[in-house]
């Protein structure tokens, strides 16, 4: 048996939104299959990894302007960092890997073993903190979000964020722009899941060179682009109506306080007044 491997850098939407949005090629039926490895809050993710990094900067500052309130802050306002990074993976197509077949169960059992891999080799460049496998959708695939790091870092804290250089400690360097340091590590991440389907008696199919072939992963890429932007339109619509929800439940927090407030101020004058008499 052949199959092809897609991979692809995601946008890193939260499984959140995913599932209060139900994407229309989401089969809600389907979902109790959904394979959850990890979800982590990202916040705690960064405190346990950055903050005794982060005292240790702060401690070598003499100017309080250089000190770093908040890392996580920093990264999230960052233009050369991303908080973190998103790969997505998955073995054949809808035709021949399809979720609801006997070959999508056997790719839900190679991607659950891939992603053990993962967590085993990867750990000291990264940090996994959100990764589920879809089987709700046509085609089984995994969604893996990762904190990239380095440590002994000569330049900020010396144990930062660093897409560049966790890819530069794995051997991934040097990139170009048809062969970025990311399409590199990429590449081998499918070398390393064709290791597992042979496990399973299943072959990497190698789609060629030539552009006509590369339409499986450009297919999937550009079906992915889609369903941002359609997902980025639905959080804009929906963005005044969160506005209003908050401002009304602001609003009446105020009030409570408000009436809390008077409340205290009629009880206390009330002491006064027994107290006069």
């Amino acid at each position: 048996m052949e199959r092809t491997i897609s991979g692809m850098m995601g946008k890193g939407l939260s499984i959140i939104i995913r599932e209060l949005l139900m994407q229309k090629n989401v089969d809600p039926e389907r979902s109790i299959y959904n394979v959850q490895f990890c979800n982590t809050s990202i916040k705690k993710v960064y405190h346990e990894l950055f903050d005794e990094a982060l005292e240790r900067y702060n401690a070598k500052q003499k100017r309080s302007d250089r000190k770093i309130d908040n890392y996580y802050e920093k990264i999230r306002q960052s233009k050369q960092e991303k908080l973190f990074h998103e790969v997505i993976l998955q073995i054949g197509n809808k035709d021949d890997m399809n979720s609801k077949s006997k070959e999508g169960e056997l790719a839900k059992e190679i991607l659950i073993d891939y992603m053990q891999d993962f967590h085993e080799t990867k750990s000291e460049y990264s940090i996994v903190f959100s990764a589920h496998l879809h089987m709700d959708e046509e085609t089984p695939h995994i969604h893996i979000d990762f904190v990239p790091f380095i440590r002994n870092s000569k330049r900020g804290l010396d144990t930062r964020v660093s897409l560049k250089g966790a890819l530069a400690e794995q051997g991934f360097k040097g990139g170009t722009r048809g062969a970025t340091e990311w399409n590199q590590w990429m590449e081998s991440e499918k070398q390393e899941l064709s290791k597992v389907m042979e496990r399973y008696d299943v072959q990497w199919k190698h789609l060629g060179t030539h552009n006509k072939h590369l339409s499986v992963l450009d297919f999937e890429k550009q079906e992915r682009q889609k369903e941002v932007a359609q997902l980025e339109q639905t959080l804009s619509d929906n963005k005044v109506e969160l506005n209003n929800i908050l401002y009304q439940q602001i609003m009446a927090e105020e009030k409570n306080r408000a009436d809390s407030k008077e409340g205290e101020v009629i009880r206390q004058g009330g002491v006064r007044a027994f107290s006069r008499k």
